[in-house]
């Protein structure tokens, strides 16, 4: 039996005080003075920071999280971002010093969850690796490097006219019904064999639809790599303002911290992100709602006077990383829908000002037949032509000029008949091309394919074709050369440019496959 001394009561004391953490938790408690249409004015909250997560109890006992967006002198307004009519007037409010995180990591990808991260795919909870800030400053430009790295699409009118590259802000602008989802899901189902995650933010659509591009996604074996973030249109205007900053975050995470969980360094390189927001013309007119509730001032067409804010400080954290910080970049294609085609309006000038180029889809194009329905003559990509692949700017670089002044040419001539040789074989010319760059959906073509298909419009071998075979020659042609001339797209594909022999290889094949090919009976 231990004897019981002086020493060793001592020694026990001490042992316990040391173990002893005294910290003291402040929390503030106010009460809920007003509440409807999703937001709560609250009274007793002096010490509540801008943003900061507040915790509302209900009288059920059901606990509903809201956001502190306007500190007055009297009151606190809080947008709430759960169950709304859990909470009534006279409910207790509690700060919690911190501001709104999501859940991400490895196990988000192949789910569908809503803004806070939570998983509504019906298939069990989610496994963390860490929670990030929904609100996040974007890297400084030290912090950078610029864009060379190709992010490519699997679509031939993009690929080739309007290349995107890694860290890059394309902006997908259109009318509704014009195709802008179908280029972003292409998108995505295109980086399925690439080191590339993808988060597709869903943004005030039915329910219905993002179902349908999840399914899309599945079918083509490209969910196993992406997050769905969906607040559907049913969904209140708070969980849908904060879906973008939400999907960010999500995806910060690959960025900024490596494989091993780790964060990013040389050697420890940050992954590469493809994010999509369909759509901030939704997010948009959330946030009006959101703060015409909240009794914010109104401006230029009852958006409120930060509406450019939201989405620059969104869009700017796209980044490419410096190779001193891994390395990772985020590449973001914003969609935003016009009315009547109208870019002039206020969200459109405001998005494509902080993007570094724009997609342009128009109704007209779309109705006549020309589906991806880009306007070349509008449409640029402002950082991504360093990140071209070389082979695609050698037989691209007068593409986009070439159909712009045929689609002018086009226009004028359609009013006289007399033309000269030269104008003739510009307007066949354009319209092969034009015909050319039609591509169905799901169906990406690599970057070499592009090349070749490219390369046979340029080099004048669609010329004596029939309009209406060129797509068919191009397919046809692609699988004869996958077929019997596999190791000269091979070559072109280790050499990464047009060389004088690949050239004229590329060219006999491509007329050896052309003595066999047959012309519709209409030709």
């Amino acid at each position: 039996m231990t004897e019981i001394t002086a020493q060793s009561i001592d020694e026990a004391l001490r042992k316990q005080l040391d173990a002893l953490s005294m910290s003291v938790e402040s929390r503030e408690v106010g009460t809920v003075i007003q509440v409807g249409d999703g937001i709560a004015r609250v009274d007793g909250l002096r010490g509540a920071m801008a943003g900061e997560l507040l915790e509302f109890s209900g009288a059920n006992g059901k606990t509903v999280y809201g956001l502190a967006q306007n500190l007055e002198e009297d009151e606190v307004g809080a947008v709430l971002l759960g169950d709304v009519t859990a909470i009534k007037e006279n409910d207790q409010v509690r700060t919690t010093g911190r501001i709104v995180e999501v859940p991400s990591g490895k196990a988000m990808l192949g789910r569908v969850v809503n803004p806070l991260g939570q998983p509504i795919d019906g298939k069990g909870p989610i496994q963390a690796e860490g929670m990030r800030p929904v609100e996040f400053k974007a890297p400084g430009v030290h912090a950078r490097k610029p864009v060379e790295e190709p992010m490519q699409t699997g679509i031939l009118a993009v690929d080739s006219m309007i290349p995107i590259g890694r860290g890059q802000r394309e902006l997908i602008i259109g009318d509704r019904q014009t195709g802008k989802s179908a280029i972003a899901v292409d998108a995505i189902i295109n980086q399925k064999n690439e080191d590339v995650i993808c988060i597709y933010v869903a943004i005030g659509q039915k329910a219905s639809t993002v179902a349908g591009i999840v399914e899309t996604l599945e079918r083509h074996g490209a969910m196993d790599k992406t997050i769905v973030v969906a607040a559907t249109a049913s969904d209140s205007a708070p969980l849908q303002y904060i879906a973008p900053m939400a999907g960010a975050a999500m995806g910060e995470y690959f960025i900024y911290t490596g494989e091993d969980g780790q964060p990013a360094g040389p050697e420890n390189p940050g992954r590469h992100v493809l994010i999509v927001y369909d759509d901030l013309s939704k997010q948009a007119v959330a946030y009006r709602q959101m703060s015409l509730t909240l009794r914010r001032p109104p401006g230029r067409e009852a958006y409120p006077g930060d509406v450019f804010y939201l989405h620059s400080r969104l869009l700017e954290r796209a980044v490419k990383m410096s190779d001193e910080n891994g390395g990772g970049s985020m590449t973001a294609l914003p969609i935003i829908e016009t009315q009547a085609g109208d870019v002039s309006a206020y969200i459109p000038t405001n998005v494509i000002s902080i993007t570094d180029g724009q997609i342009y889809l128009q109704t007209d194009l779309f109705y006549q037949g020309q589906r991806p329905a880009v306007n070349v003559g509008i449409s640029v990509s402002r950082v991504g032509g360093s990140a071209q692949v070389k082979a695609m700017k050698q037989v691209a670089g007068s593409l986009r000029l070439d159909l712009a002044s045929y689609n002018e040419l086009q226009a004028f001539t359609q009013f006289g008949s007399d033309l000269d040789k030269a104008t003739q074989d510009q307007l066949t010319r354009g319209a092969r091309m034009t015909e050319l760059l039609k591509q169905g959906r799901y169906v990406p073509m690599p970057v070499w394919d592009q090349a070749i298909a490219i390369y046979a419009g340029s080099e004048g071998f669609l010329d004596d074709l029939p309009v209406q075979d060129v797509v068919r020659f191009r397919g046809e042609l692609l699988d004869y050369m996958h077929a019997s001339k596999q190791d000269l797209v091979d070559r072109l594909a280790a050499e990464k440019k047009w060389t004088d022999d690949i050239k004229a290889d590329m060219s006999a094949a491509i007329a050896a496959f052309k003595t066999q090919f047959s012309t519709s009976a209409t030709a």
